[in-house]
């Protein structure tokens, strides 16, 4: 007798019946996973927008004003203490991240470090310059690829930091965000010491 012959009276259309109940737990768990965790996070919302006034706390005195009716997802406004300079923000079909890191050379050699850190991102067009509302200039370089669009700005800040803020949408979405970003970003200030 070979070792894989099921007796027929534990056969179900050729199939061994006493697999069948690890199978389906283990269809139940990838099903829960796949479909039951998202559709959760989906129906608990989530109620931290930013309200009008709101300021960013971007640490060492330097901050930003946020977009209105976005939500924060990581990051902490004046008033709390920061932990780092992490801020993550979000609306529907866009993300701006922004992230401090010790960098002693300028925002462009520190823009040239991000991506080539990155790798190829897409279809990147030329570099500007961005010069917030505090007199701060900023190197930005747009991109474009099939899973989005967006836009890296570089600022050296204060004493040895500089920050990088990144700006994701959905494909062909970032000119509905584009006023919004560019209030963002002007309103960005170098804190002290500078």
């Amino acid at each position: 007798m070979s070792e894989q012959w099921v007796p027929v009276e534990h056969r179900f259309l050729g199939l061994d019946r006493r697999t069948f109940r690890p199978a389906l737990i283990a269809l139940a768990v990838a099903l829960v996973l796949a479909y039951g965790l998202p559709a959760l996070n989906v129906a608990i919302p989530w109620h931290n927008e930013i309200k009008a006034g709101a300021v960013l706390d971007l640490g060492n005195g330097a901050t930003a004003v946020p977009p209105v009716g976005w939500q924060l997802e990581n990051g902490t406004l004046t008033g709390a203490s920061p932990t780092s300079l992490q801020v993550d923000l979000a609306t529907g079909g866009a993300t701006i991240g922004l992230r401090g890191a010790s960098f002693t050379g300028s925002a462009d050699a520190f823009l040239d470090q991000v991506l080539r850190s990155q790798g190829s991102q897409g279809v990147a067009a030329g570099r500007g310059t961005v010069t917030t509302d505090g007199g701060l200039v900023g190197v930005a370089q747009s991109s474009s690829s099939p899973s989005g669009d967006g836009v890296q700005v570089a600022f050296k800040m204060s004493g040895d930091v500089a920050l990088l803020v990144r700006v994701r949408t959905a494909p062909g979405q970032f000119e509905r965000y584009q006023d919004t970003v560019s209030a963002m970003l002007r309103s960005i200030t170098p804190g002290a010491g500078r």
